[in-house]
């Protein structure tokens, strides 16, 4: 049974069961999952559609969807147990369907921490009850689950294998009309609607201030296939003279076709950092909302490549510090300052070594095997 709960782990888990097939092919797997889940072979009894929801509002009007899942499931378990149960992130559903398996003798492996190690460092007891076996992708958290005495097995991140440009810089400029010989500035206000609406706004005014210092500065922002442009345009009409292309559903093109990026935080900073372009992060919250996080935030950077490097690499604008004034400056000096650039760029290429390289699917699907046998 693969419980996959949103678009991200559907990825991850349709990948890892093409590939656990590819070595055993007399497994079936169901579950929760989507399209990604379905195309591998497994069979989906309530897909992740329904349930990928984010915010205390939207999970509560969503609430019988979300247990009438669980039942179903804690039923399938109770009426047939699997042989494993792999969970894949989606922690709050995934530990209250665990326990279940757990009290009839069902093995569980867990893919994709919940971020323990950043905050509400407590779970950790429940999850030393309720899994037989961690997969981690970051090296640190085997490191912070071996410290709690909780099994652990670190197997690389499938996103490694996954973030490729579909062509060279110079081809893609080319392809997005921009001029090879002037800088390209990326601006990624992130994917969810919440986010754009706390720090586009914050992001265009940057962009604004630079062009005024790099009056020749291109600008470009990948949109997101959770967003329409219609989500974006009332603010990009106030900046129209930065002439910004929008370009849907590239993400990876438009990183690599760019100089340096503006980014929000997020799992965007990873693949930034493997496509090994320079990069400033922000990010905003309400001031209660980062009053109370602040005094439960266990980590010093909020950017994964930093995280992971225990330095920073890429530079943070955090709450009070992100401004439009002090962002533009550091996006100038990453463009002017040659040292200062081929230095983040020696550090982010370091990265993709810290997470164990390719083949983190396949090291998930030999690891999802030995736990059958």
């Amino acid at each position: 049974m693969v419980i996959a709960g949103e678009a991200s782990g559907d990825l991850h888990a349709g990948k890892l069961i093409a590939a656990a097939k590819e070595k055993n092919n007399n497994i079936d797997f169901y579950g929760i999952g989507a399209d990604n889940m379905r195309n591998a072979g497994a069979e989906v009894l309530v897909d992740s559609k329904e349930m990928a929801v984010v915010g205390l509002v939207e999970i509560w009007s969503h609430r019988k969807v979300i247990f009438g899942a669980l039942d179903k499931m804690r039923d399938a378990i109770t009426n047939d147990p699997p042989d494993l149960l792999l969970l894949v992130d989606y922690p709050e559903f995934n530990l209250r369907l665990a326990k279940h398996a757990k009290q009839h003798g069902v093995k569980v492996l867990f893919y994709i921490s919940p971020q323990v190690w950043a905050w509400r460092q407590y779970r950790v007891k429940k999850i030393r009850r309720l899994v037989d076996m961690m997969a981690v992708v970051f090296p640190f958290e085997e490191t912070f689950y071996l410290k709690h005495q909780v099994p652990v097995r670190f197997v690389g991140h499938p996103l490694v294998n996954e973030v490729k440009p579909g062509a060279d810089k110079i081809s893609l400029r080319n392809e997005f009309k921009l001029d090879a010989n002037k800088s390209v500035i990326g601006l990624l206000p992130g994917s969810r609607k919440s986010e754009v609406k706390r720090l586009l706004g914050i992001i265009l005014e940057s962009a604004k201030q630079t062009k005024a210092k790099i009056p020749d500065a291109q600008f470009i922002l990948p949109l997101a296939d959770t967003l329409d442009e219609i989500n974006l345009q009332p603010l990009l009409n106030e900046y129209s003279d930065l002439k910004i292309k929008v370009i849907k559903n590239r993400p990876y093109d438009v990183i690599s076709s760019s100089d340096v990026v503006l980014t929000v935080s997020g799992t965007v900073t990873l693949e930034i950092a493997l496509l090994k372009t320079p990069m400033v992060i922000i990010n905003k919250v309400a001031w209660l909302t980062y009053v109370l996080v602040n005094k439960m935030i266990k980590i010093n950077y909020i950017g994964l490549c930093n995280i992971i490097a225990d330095k920073e690499i890429a530079p943070e604008f955090i709450q009070y510090d992100a401004t439009p004034e002090k962002i533009s400056a550091k996006i100038i000096e990453i463009l002017s300052d040659e040292t200062t650039r081929n230095e983040m760029i020696h550090e982010l290429s370091k990265v993709e070594s810290m997470l164990g390289g390719a083949g983190g699917i396949d090291n998930i699907a030999n690891l999802t095997l030995e736990m059958l046998d």
